[in-house]
């Protein structure tokens, strides 16, 4: 189960935003992403607010979980009217989780018309979809393409079978050339999702990975060191002493063989964890959130984010159903956001994207020699963008982001 939520204020039970939503809103991409709570089998690793049917217990119907989602995005509508929020078609629809594939295509098109309906859409709008490659068929993918869906990404996460095994992931490996190419066939652009760290990796199995993901030369690449959550059945294994703990120095190999590897086959980094072959391939409903447009977040769990208020839904699926059903919102807490926190959030989130962090964006005023001092000297930023007054990370300096964040915010 996901931890618990974060702190915040409660939230209305009408949805009520205040009136600073607005200011700015026409000049903000505007984004939503739907969560789909349900999984096969929880993963040994993964600590996101997900259910498998025997922890969804009673009064949960994954059965109708698509027609309330669709209820709330037209409350989702009503409140940014009400607002004042200028109205605005949606750039990128994400459909994640749990494994959103799990639910009939029938019913994740039936997210895609919801948002259609209370939005619209901009013309080339990208709409992406998670699964699991074990959750679908060329049947499958082409009546997703039909619903609209344009992107999908495939939770791949490694080729060696006893990694696989260490991680609860159920796929066949063989299996990922085959819904690569399902999904291309209907024209869907690729993205492979990869995890490195896991115990009982070796350098020689995470080149396996790689080299098996790039030989499906997909459009797009995301590879993540592990984390360790609090509460997973991982973490409860780490404390028994059955496996090790991932190595900071191992996770730092590599990812530099990631790199080199990745940009060896012609894709380029544009965020520390993200590849795209071309610039057009890089997830734009990612980036948007990176750069710190507005979204609205659907399902239990789902957290949004409107011109500086952020706000969490209730957790469980029944939770969620009922505040939905009695015309409710279903935002459980919110916060809103300060100008100590805004910086926080730019330098962190910005500073990642190779596009990079323009220092006076970020409110950072000064000679940029003075504001990153030791950090400019330690080569973790590239120097000719600095001197121009933008930090652009260097491959040492994605390693050490944080310390990047540190000096510029002390």
């Amino acid at each position: 189960m996901a931890g618990p939520p974060p702190d915040g204020d409660p939230a209305p039970l009408d949805g009520s935003l205040p009136g600073s939503v607005a200011v700015g809103a026409a000049g903000r991409a505007f984004g939503v992403y739907l969560h789909v709570p349900f999984c096969a089998v929880r993963c040994g690793y993964c600590d996101f607010n997900t259910y498998t049917a025997k922890e969804l217990g009673g009064g949960a119907s994954q059965a109708a979980y698509a027609g309330t989602a669709v209820r709330e995005l037209s409350f989702a509508a009503s409140v940014l009217d009400r607002a004042g929020v200028p109205q605005r078609p949606v750039s990128t629809v994400f459909i994640g989780g749990g494994t959103p594939t799990l639910l009939p295509a029938g019913d994740l098109a039936l997210l895609v018309a919801g948002v259609r309906d209370s939005f619209g859409l901009v013309d080339g709008a990208e709409v992406t979809v998670e699964a699991n490659p074990d959750s679908v068929t060329p049947a499958s993918l082409a009546a997703l393409a039909t619903a609209g869906v344009n992107r999908v990404s495939f939770g791949m996460q490694s080729q060696v079978r006893h990694v696989l095994a260490v991680l609860d992931r159920t796929h066949d490996p063989k299996r990922i050339p085959d819904v690569v190419k399902w999904a291309r066939d209907v024209g869907m652009s690729v993205s492979l999702d990869l995890i490195y760290g896991t115990p009982g990796e070796s350098l020689d199995d995470w080149r396996a990975s790689l080299e098996a993901a790039l030989a499906c030369q997909p459009d797009h690449l995301s590879a993540y060191a592990l984390v360790v959550e609090d509460g997973t059945k991982l973490a409860a294994r780490v404390r028994r002493g059955e496996v090790s703990r991932p190595d900071d120095d191992d996770e730092a190999d590599k990812y530099e063989l990631a790199d080199e590897l990745i940009s060896a086959a012609g894709l380029t980094w544009y965020e520390v964890s993200n590849w795209a072959r071309t610039p057009d391939d890089a997830c734009r409903h990612n980036l948007s959130y990176w750069r710190g447009d507005d979204w609205w977040g659907v399902g239990p769990g789902a957290h949004s984010h409107v011109g500086g208020v952020r706000w969490w839904n209730v957790r469980h699926p029944s939770s969620y159903a009922a505040r939905i059903d009695a015309g409710q919102s279903p935002a459980q807490g919110r916060e809103v956001l300060d100008a100590q926190a805004r910086q926080l959030e730019e330098v962190l989130l910005r500073s990642r994207l190779r596009e990079g962090l323009p220092l006076k964006d970020a409110g950072l005023h000064g000679d940029p020699a003075d504001l990153l001092g030791q950090v400019l000297d330690d080569g973790l930023v590239e120097p000719g963008p600095a001197v121009q007054g933008t930090v652009v990370l260097t491959r040492r300096g994605r390693l050490l982001a944080d310390a990047v964040v540190r000096a510029l915010l002390p």
